[in-house]
């Protein structure tokens, strides 16, 4: 990213109340919300209904800057597709061996960890970023946890559709409407667009760099005249 001052498009989150079931409207972002949480996923395939995420990937910005990361993986109850593999080089054996230098957790104590820090983060005013995050990140969590936990994600202990949602994606279709100006939306794509280097499909690279992507983002709907170097004093995200 290029060095230039945020102070002038920085908001702070307004806290969503009541119950907002179905009503996020998509809009071009002038300002960066003060608390942001990129999340990434890298799973054994592509269909949210029957796959599995392997890899879990979350990264903290407050004002503009990182606070927090935290990345683990997940030993599947399914086999690990070839074509998935290919994309991000993640075998069986590979999960394994991440034991004692990583987190790797059964299927199920990943989805209690990543609902834990969707849970805590939305309610410090947190807006969840990713790229196509809401239909297959999200979803996938969701269809997972109705399997695997019994779990709807729609109680009182933790709702996902009132998540604060931001898809890069999206954001840029608002950016530059026209597919045949930009036919392709990917995070790669978007990331050499915009100048941001890509995350190499690992959950918590492509987590960050979609962060960037965003970030990136807002200064072109403010002309070019921000960037996002800001100075935080906070070193962690407060837990």
């Amino acid at each position: 990213m290029g060095v230039l001052s945020l102070d002038l498009y920085l908001t702070p989150v307004i806290s969503v109340t009541g119950r907002c079931k179905d009503s996020r409207v998509a809009k071009k972002f002038q300002r960066v919300p003060e608390l942001i949480l990129g999340f990434d996923t890298e799973t054994t395939g592509l269909s949210v209904t029957s796959e599995r995420a392997i890899s879990y990937g979350f990264c903290a910005y407050r004002f503009g800057s990182p606070v927090w990361s935290e990345q683990f993986f997940v030993i599947p109850d399914c086999p690990i597709a070839p074509a998935a593999q290919r994309v991000h080089g993640l075998s069986l054996a590979d999960i394994e061996s991440k034991r004692g230098s990583s987190a790797v957790y059964n299927v199920e104590g990943g989805l209690q960890r990543a609902i834990s820090i969707l849970r805590d983060y939305h309610e410090m005013g947190a807006y969840v970023l990713g790229a196509n995050v809401v239909r297959f990140d999200l979803e996938m969590l969701r269809r997972s946890s109705i399997s695997v936990l019994g779990e709807s994600l729609d109680d009182d202990y933790f709702d996902l559709s009132l998540l604060r949602i931001i898809d890069i994606v999206e954001h840029d279709l608002l950016i530059e409407p026209s597919r045949e100006v930009r036919p392709r939306r990917g995070q790669d794509y978007l990331c050499r667009h915009y100048g941001v280097a890509p995350g190499g499909h690992d959950a918590l690279n492509d987590a960050r760099s979609a962060v960037e992507v965003f970030l990136e983002q807002v200064v072109h709907n403010n002309a070019g005249q921000a960037s996002l170097d800001l100075v935080s004093d906070y070193s962690e995200a407060s837990k």
